[in-house]
């Protein structure tokens, strides 16, 4: 079932902080390096210390950091093409726990590349798994993808059939889908502070990116590229943020 979403408004990462005015591309004049000049909403995506997508280095190992406690629900989603990305909203129930906060899984969107990278190295795709608390806090986990092994994720196999192509639109998707099938088996993390890596590039998010990377299938990873040229910010500037490492 297709439904017709609400044009000139991006859901997407972007709703946890609040609809934005001025649009915006990952590319061309309005793209990612000119999106602080687009709006004064947007100032923290040129002005920000603590901006995210980040290149993990000398990350320190901290053995206090608990494990992640995932509990996902299966559930139907909600997939949108905002005309810049592949958001799929989420019913709720789903949750994160993280140092002794919960989160409730909002909504996740996919990236090529990968956006974070690790020791200079980006990999095929990624998934971004948006929570946010019941006080306002939001969190962000990156789960990345690498064409290695070239098997499909099982997630995506779900919802890849019912990717809109034209920006504006969703469909349902009945499923039921369990994001839990973005989670590796190894739950190691790298944790740090960050921001919305689109705009208005709200700091204050912490970042959780999976260590370990899952399989995609090379025919995952076209059909995903043949809706966008690009859906990755550029890396950003560290400013001397401290990464962890929980193992």
């Amino acid at each position: 079932m297709r439904i017709v979403a609400i044009v000139g408004v991006s859901l997407g990462l972007v709703a946890a902080a609040g609809a934005q005015s001025a649009s915006w591309s990952f590319v061309g004049k309005n793209g990612a390096l000119n999106w602080g000049k687009l709006d004064p909403a947007y100032r923290a995506c040129s002005q920000g210390h603590e901006q995210s997508p980040i290149d993990i280095r000398g990350a320190h190992l901290n053995k206090g950091l608990a494990p992640l406690d995932f509990h996902y629900i299966s559930a139907p989603m909600t997939v949108e093409n905002t005309g810049n990305l592949i958001v799929v909203h989420v019913n709720p129930g789903s949750t994160l726990t993280a140092d002794g906060v919960t989160y409730e899984l909002q909504e996740f969107t996919f990236h090529r590349p990968s956006e974070t990278a690790v020791k200079g190295k980006l990999v095929d795709m990624d998934v971004e798994l948006l929570h946010k608390s019941a006080d306002g806090k939001v969190a962000i986990v990156e789960v990345r993808f690498a064409l290695e092994r070239g098997e499909p994720n099982a997630v995506m196999a779900g919802l890849w059939p019912h990717l809109p192509a034209v920006a504006g639109v969703a469909e349902k998707v009945a499923g039921p889908i369990n994001a839990g099938g973005f989670l590796p088996a190894d739950r190691g993390y790298w944790t740090f502070m960050g921001s919305l890596p689109t705009p208005p590039c709200t700091e204050g998010v912490r970042w959780f990116v999976m260590e370990q990377p899952l399989s995609v299938s090379r025919e995952q990873v076209r059909q995903f590229s043949a809706m966008f040229r690009l859906s990755s910010r550029p890396l950003q500037d560290t400013h001397g943020r401290k990464i962890e490492a929980n193992e």
